[in-house]
């Protein structure tokens, strides 16, 4: 009998993670790393930031939120279908979360449903205005050669920090690419942002399937090498394995980049996962994804990601698990990705995904 208790628990890490690497880069994406550490003192934040309620969970921003969406798409997809559509679906009703302050009487799927849901936190600019373009009408993705047909000069961070659930769905790396970039496509159309989407998706497929992560980011440099427009994306990975090298500082991941855009974002949590594998440290690494002066909670939530892939949900600060908003949530729906793409069991899980007979 195979055992899919560690599956379970680095698939709820990575949910988990990323939720943790968005809070804690949150309160401070907007700041600059001088800024930082004048307000937090030489080592910048060292764990979550007060609340401005007490006792209230640590915030979750759009990098989680569409994180959840995207895992919602993949398994209300039918069987042996295109997942494109059904992943439209879902973003236009994430897009829907930050339209309306609370969900209607009647909603379409549990994740609309919940309250959390509908805070609005700076979510990205192309992922809105992609969004809207979809909402009028569905504008499908083209190929992996040339600008996609949505926002076809963005290459923000927002195609990236959506993507981990691709790689947690066992399609295997060269599936989990393919379907990632295209998804980001519906959004971002920079031949960099949805390449740099694709190689999250399955470096994040690689790690969880055990490569060890020096080992699966030069694979994901080399599936990145298939394309032409991929140069970019290899070169930002290349120049976090080497930096990484060094003693690990702000620094330093302020030389890998500063996040805003697709390839340095999925850099430096490269750059920050390297440093966990090599330094055993979490919390630090952590940490490290997000004290810079960059789009903290995306690099946060990517690097989270990427960690709790790696380690485990067991592998992470417990203390910080335990205050994240949407725990139970992420948790849920980890376990539901398990069971529909390592179990094959769907059956269990009707009530909570439809199958989009829109589609």
């Amino acid at each position: 009998m195979v055992d899919y208790m560690p599956i379970f628990d680095r698939v709820r890490g990575c949910l988990l993670g990323g939720a943790v690497g968005d809070a804690l880069g949150w309160p401070i994406e907007f700041l600059r790393l001088e800024q930082i550490r004048q307000r937090y003192g030489p080592d910048g934040v060292t764990g979550f930031l007060p609340q401005h309620a007490v006792g209230a969970p640590q915030q979750i921003t759009d990098d989680t939120q569409l994180t959840l969406f995207t895992a919602e798409g993949l398994l209300r997809c039918p069987p042996d279908a295109d997942p494109l559509p059904a992943l439209r679906r879902a973003y236009l009703r994430w897009l829907e979360t930050q339209r309306q302050k609370k969900p209607a009487r009647d909603v379409d799927g549990w994740l609309a449903g919940l309250p959390f849901l509908y805070a609005v936190r700076a979510p990205g600019n192309a992922c809105m205005s992609g969004l809207n373009q979809q909402a009028r009408g569905y504008v499908a993705p083209t190929s992996l050669d040339a600008a996609g047909p949505v926002n076809p000069g963005s290459k923000g961070c927002g195609t990236v920090m959506r993507s981990a659930p691709f790689g947690l769905a066992g399609m295997g790396p060269e599936r989990a690419f393919t379907t990632a970039a295209l998804a980001a496509q519906l959004t971002h159309g920079h031949s960099t942002g949805y390449l740099a989407a694709g190689a999250f998706a399955a470096l994040i497929d690689r790690v969880l399937d055990g490569v060890e992560l020096p080992t699966a980011v030069q694979q994901t440099i080399g599936q990145l090498a298939q394309y032409p427009a991929g140069a970019e994306t290899a070169a930002a990975l290349n120049r976090a394995v080497e930096l990484s090298a060094q003693p690990a500082a702000a620094e330093q991941v302020e030389q890998v980049g500063l996040g805003w855009i697709a390839e340095e974002c999925l850099a430096i949590a490269v750059y920050s996962a390297l440093h966990a594998v090599e330094s055993g440290d979490v919390r630090a690494a952590l940490l490290l994804s997000v004290n810079h002066s960059g789009d903290s909670d995306s690099t946060g939530a990517v690097a989270g990601n990427l960690i709790g892939a790696i380690h485990g949900v067991s592998g992470l600060p417990m203390e910080w698990v335990a205050e994240v908003e949407g725990r139970d949530v992420l948790v849920q729906v980890a376990d539901d990705l398990v069971m529909s793409s390592r179990l094959g069991d769907r059956s269990a899980l009707a009530a909570r995904y439809p199958v989009d007979q829109a589609l």
